[in-house]
């Protein structure tokens, strides 16, 4: 578990990179609910995900998005054949 700071297009760029069913599988691998992983890349449904610790910033390049845990992400960079960042 790290934090870490990316830009929103990026964060998007990864989630529009990921397999269909890649929400699922997050979530069953790290034992969320999916709305939770939804919730982590912009989702917004409280109602049965919760918050994921992603805070953004409005700036250039869409943002800059702080994350708490860069867990969920990683298994996602992972998914889509990018080194994970530890």
């Amino acid at each position: 578990m790290a934090k870490e700071t990316i830009s929103f297009n990026e964060l998007r760029r990864i989630k529009d990179s990921l397999p269909d069913g890649s929400m699922h599988k997050i979530a069953e691998q790290l034992g969320l609910r999916v709305d939770t992983v939804r919730n982590y890349f912009g989702g917004a449904n409280y109602e049965e995900g919760r918050g994921a610790g992603v805070h953004i910033e409005a700036g250039p390049d869409g943002g800059i998005v702080v994350i708490d845990d860069n867990t969920i992400l990683n298994q996602a960079r992972t998914i889509i054949g990018e080194e994970p960042v530890l």
